[in-house]
């Protein structure tokens, strides 16, 4: 199955890509964001000043600098809002133009961290469904990439692995 669920640290992947849920500066931040740009180094942050920022919904993408990953996608989740604001929509884009992203580069392995569901406060449960909804329609019908959804909790390990039961 080209879906895998795992519990780890997403800076420790050994995939083509790993996903960065970021802020639409690409500049760093707290959380996955931080993590990604500290593991990866200083020069992560020199290219991501070249990019002008991320719009929601919309993926970038740069070197994989000193991670194992070849390749970072920088992709902006939407803020939480109460869901009358295309939160959902914008969250799938987020995980679709990454997988676009992931096809165009011609990468065999993508790892997704959970994006949007932190500080950014979408509930995990739509979000978990959102994500695996538009990675498995993506893959049934253009792609044959292996997809990780990469847990930094229990919690969210527990969401995922029910949907894929």
């Amino acid at each position: 199955m080209p879906i895998k669920v795992i519990q780890g640290d997403i800076t420790q992947m050994k995939t083509d890509a790993i996903v960065n849920a970021a802020n639409t500066s690409l500049l760093g931040g707290g959380g996955v964001d931080g993590a990604i740009h500290r593991a990866a180094g200083p020069k992560l942050l020199e290219e991501c000043k070249t990019l002008n920022g991320c719009a929601t919904g919309q993926a970038k993408y740069t070197q994989g600098y000193q991670l194992a990953a070849r390749y970072i996608i920088h992709t902006v989740g939407p803020i939480w809002q109460g869901g009358a604001k295309g939160e959902e929509e914008l969250l799938a884009s987020a995980y679709l133009n990454s997988l676009k992203i992931a096809e165009c580069l011609k990468l065999n392995s993508i790892a997704f961290p959970n994006i949007s569901t932190g500080v950014y406060g979408f509930p995990k449960e739509k979000a978990v469904e959102i994500a695996y909804n538009t990675v498995n329609l993506f893959l049934r019908t253009t792609s044959t990439m292996e997809v990780y959804f990469v847990c930094f909790d229990a919690e969210n390990l527990s969401l995922y692995q029910n949907k894929l039961i």
